[in-house]
């Protein structure tokens, strides 16, 4: 399988995801990168009319799995661990994440995130650690 075949499988996937028809994202894979933008609705504020922290999260952490699943072809990761850091409060426009592997290893992937509104102000960012699951990929819902 060619990296571009993987990548686009990768986005088939997420695409196929069930959580994703509320968000309705739009992602692209490279190696090692994974970017992901929402527009926002107001169906994702809380009762004080801001984006909630979990659209922040799921932002945070898909782009960062997505990055560390583009360098693993054959099992789907897991997400371990992951810290997030909300920067910014946001309402409207829309919200693009960054994920990007900084290190791997033989067992784990370090990745960090970044997520930005619609003038480019970093909102919030997070870092997290992927391991190599036992599901294979192409069980997996829209990957191939």
């Amino acid at each position: 399988m060619t990296n571009k075949v993987h990548f686009k499988n990768l986005e088939n996937m997420y695409s196929a995801a069930p959580i994703n028809k509320i968000f309705e994202p739009k992602m692209q894979v490279s190696e090692g990168e994974a970017v992901i933008e929402i527009a926002l609705s107001e169906k994702f504020h809380h009762s004080a009319g801001g984006v909630h922290g979990s659209v922040y999260f799921k932002m945070l952490d898909d782009s960062a799995f997505f990055a560390a699943n583009s360098l693993e072809e054959e099992f789907f990761v897991l997400t371990t661990s992951f810290t997030t850091y909300i920067t910014r409060h946001v309402t409207s426009g829309k919200m693009k994440a960054i994920g990007k592997v900084v290190n791997q290893n033989s067992s784990q992937f370090i990745v960090e995130s970044i997520v930005y509104d619609s003038q480019d102000r970093e909102i919030g960012r997070g870092n997290g650690i992927f391991v190599r699951g036992k599901f294979l990929l192409v069980d997996a819902a829209g990957y191939v």
